[in-house]
């Protein structure tokens, strides 16, 4: 199996934002407007107060897992190499398909919808993708702006990541590619670093525990579909997280055909009974079976 991949791993704050960084940075370098979109989203204040106060109501008040800026990065890194694999196979894009841009556009898109997908978190989690909406639209106004000097390309874009932001928890359903891989970047930050601070605050779930059980996610070129998520266990509870967030973010959304999810757990000195060594997502059955 050959492609690069994105690795969440347990590390500081700091250490993360840095990797997804620079992860974004390297993917997009062909991509200038993207690029461009990307460093004006992050100087940008309004969304770095917004993810700041959405991380306070979801991780202060709540006691979930981390929705603020490292989330935006961790997510946004992981859509982008999604993104890539999709379009290395061929897999026609809306953006394309509707007339509002070409391939470079298209990351636009999704790297602007998913790292704003939870921007609503700050009003409350209750509705949060409405919000998301609605507190994301002077953000991508003065973004867009600054790229994009035809007002209805740029409106049309809008369109594209604000249906991306909407949709990425399921309430209701994606229906582009683009906002596909939005919810399944979502999904993918599982990772013990993101539920370690909501475990230390007093969350001490299904969630925060199921979170502690996932070492790593990697997005790899598949076999037989054009993009592979592996996610690697210590522990055979993370696979709650895995079917729960991930899973059905990639079953229910327009990536189904294109994506397929293996998990797998890792010895750790005989401290866990593995009851589950290694399972992969049916093809067709929408279920995990042992592999």
């Amino acid at each position: 199996m050959t492609g690069e991949r994105i690795v969440h791993v347990a590390s500081p704050k700091a250490k993360l934002y840095a990797e997804a960084d620079q992860s974004i940075r390297e993917r997009l370098k062909a991509f200038p407007k993207a690029l461009k979109a990307y460093e004006l989203l992050i100087q940008d204040p309004e969304a770095r107060a917004g993810w700041n106060m959405a991380n306070y109501i979801t991780m202060r008040k709540l006691g979930y897992n981390d929705h603020g800026r490292v989330h935006a990065l961790l997510t946004g890194a992981a859509s982008v190499a999604i993104l890539a694999l999709l379009a290395e196979a061929g897999v026609r894009l809306d953006t394309v398909e509707s007339g509002a841009g070409e391939l470079e556009d298209a990351y636009v898109v999704v790297l602007l919808a998913t790292m704003l997908h939870d921007l609503g978190n700050q009003v409350h989690r209750d509705h949060h993708e409405a919000f998301g909406v609605t507190l994301s639209l002077p953000i991508l106004n003065r973004i867009l702006e600054k790229i994009y000097p035809d007002p209805e390309q740029r409106t049309a874009l809008r369109a594209l990541i604000l249906h991306g932001i909407y949709s990425h928890d399921l309430s209701p359903e994606p229906l582009t590619i683009e906002a596909g891989v939005t919810a399944v970047a979502d999904g993918t930050d599982i990772t013990k670093g993101r539920g370690r601070k909501a475990f230390a605050l007093g969350s001490i779930d299904i969630h925060s525990i199921s979170a502690l059980a996932v070492d790593e996610v990697r997005i790899l070129k598949g076999e037989k579909v054009p993009v592979e998520i592996q996610v690697t266990m210590n522990n055979s509870a993370g696979i709650f997280q895995v079917e729960e967030t991930l899973t059905k973010k990639v079953l229910r959304s327009p990536l189904r055909p294109y994506v397929s999810v293996v998990a797998m757990t890792e010895g750790n000195g005989g401290q866990d009974q593995r009851i589950v060594h290694r399972v992969r997502l049916h093809e067709s059955e929408d279920r995990f079976v042992l592999d």
